[in-house]
């Protein structure tokens, strides 16, 4: 199965509008209730055998069973009985909202996420449709259940020999907006490392720099906008909370922030059209991209969103056969990628790679990005030369270069 997510804007009516804000609210209840009732139950568990709290206690039967999305589904179901409003909501959405709670604490178990947390009035703005019915799109327009027929700004052709898996519905600053899943029942093959191979390295001095010499300057999506930002900021804490005035200042904000956004993103993709245009294989450095946030710099490594540009790249490849791979990035600019020799660690103000083995001189940046290209033909078990000649011999299991 081969999916894609086409994103396009709403043009919703009035009353539809009023629907979207009714039905996001009502999932917020929903995913609230369900998790203070899963964080109630974990705490009831938690009291010490021998002492229990000074403040309180949470006290449930002990043969009462964890909570999870299935017995939540159906306690949704005899909810409706209670709470009539629910029933305002499709039955399918309220259930993909639980989901949602149950890929947080899957996510908190497996990957090492934080606890989910309540959400605040506004800050849940999406629902999910799985399901639509028979022929849901036509030009311009989607068919919702319940909802019926939304306008939509069809800004390009959508394929007919698709089928429409699930709709999302995502509120922004700058109004409404739809994604559509399309599902295609073929077999993609995987791509196989080929042709002219680059190596990628990131930083702050420059974006990226390539094997090939070339140097993309970073443009400072956040700190040039922090100025405007910081002034709007001032106006919304001068105005009375919850004020006609202070959720207009608010959405000011708002709209700031997604066109800050909006433009890193739209850089992200002409950076990965140009190195897809350069090379058939692309090798990068696999970056502790957290460990990176909070360290000095960890603003500056947040405004360049080093870890949405490894995605979008991977996504551009992927869309235009060029091989990605991501490799080791210990040590890359203390080796010397001419004859391999390690010339110990530089301070980030030397800019410049010499090496006193062999002579070898040219950008730190450049050097970073010969050594990965370099341990990349080496995971794929290849030589730059036998890239280019379109030889390739296999993927070893361990994809990790040795020697380094």
């Amino acid at each position: 199965m081969f999916s894609l997510t086409y994103e396009f804007r709403l043009q919703p009516t009035k009353q539809q509008v009023e629907t979207f804000q009714d039905w996001l609210e009502i999932n917020r209840k929903v995913y609230n209730y369900a998790l203070a009732e899963r964080k109630d139950w974990y705490k009831s568990r938690s009291c010490q055998v021998n002492a229990c709290s000074l403040r309180s206690e949470y006290i449930i039967p002990a043969d009462t069973p964890r909570p999870t999305f299935v017995s939540q589904c159906k306690s949704l179901t005899a909810a409706k009985e209670q709470y009539p409003e629910l029933k305002r909501v499709q039955s399918q959405v309220l259930q993909q909202t639980l989901k949602r709670l149950e890929t947080g604490f899957v996510s908190m178990w497996e990957r090492n996420f934080g606890f989910p947390r309540f959400k605040k009035v506004g800050q849940l703005r999406s629902f999910v449709f799985p399901q639509l019915g028979k022929e849901p799109l036509k030009p311009g327009y989607i068919k919702l259940p319940v909802i019926g027929w939304v306008k939509f700004r069809q800004s390009r052709d959508i394929p007919t020999d698709a089928t429409v898996k699930q709709v999302r519905i995502v509120k922004r600053a700058s109004g409404w907006y739809t994604m559509l899943t399309l599902q295609w029942n073929v077999s993609v093959p995987q791509t196989m490392p080929y042709g002219e191979a680059l190596g990628v390295d990131v930083g702050l001095m420059s974006f990226i720099a390539t094997s090939s010499g070339l140097c993309v300057q970073r443009p400072k999506f956040f700190v040039d906008l922090q100025g405007q930002l910081k002034l709007l900021q001032q106006r919304v804490s001068r105005k009375k909370l919850g004020s006609s005035n202070w959720r207009k200042a608010q959405r000011k904000v708002a709209r700031l922030h997604e066109r800050i956004a909006n433009i890193r993103k739209d850089f992200h993709w002409k950076v990965a059209h140009q190195l897809c245009d350069q090379a058939k294989t692309i090798f990068v450095e696999y970056l502790n991209l957290v460990g990176l946030s909070r360290g000095m710099l960890g603003k500056h490594c947040l405004d360049a969103g080093w870890g949405q540009f490894f995605q979008i790249l991977e996504q551009c490849c992927f869309k235009r056969g060029v091989y990605f791979q991501k490799v080791d990035s210990k040590k890359t600019s203390q080796i010397c990628p001419n004859c391999n020799t390690e010339t110990g660690k530089k301070e980030l103000s030397e800019r410049v790679h010499v090496c006193e083995n062999c002579g070898y001189t040219t950008d730190r940046d450049v050097a970073a990005a010969q050594v990965v290209l370099q341990r990349g033909c080496a995971a794929v078990g290849q030589t730059v030369k036998m890239l280019a000649e379109g030889k390739f011999i296999g993927i070893p299991k361990m994809q990790e270069s040795h020697g380094f």
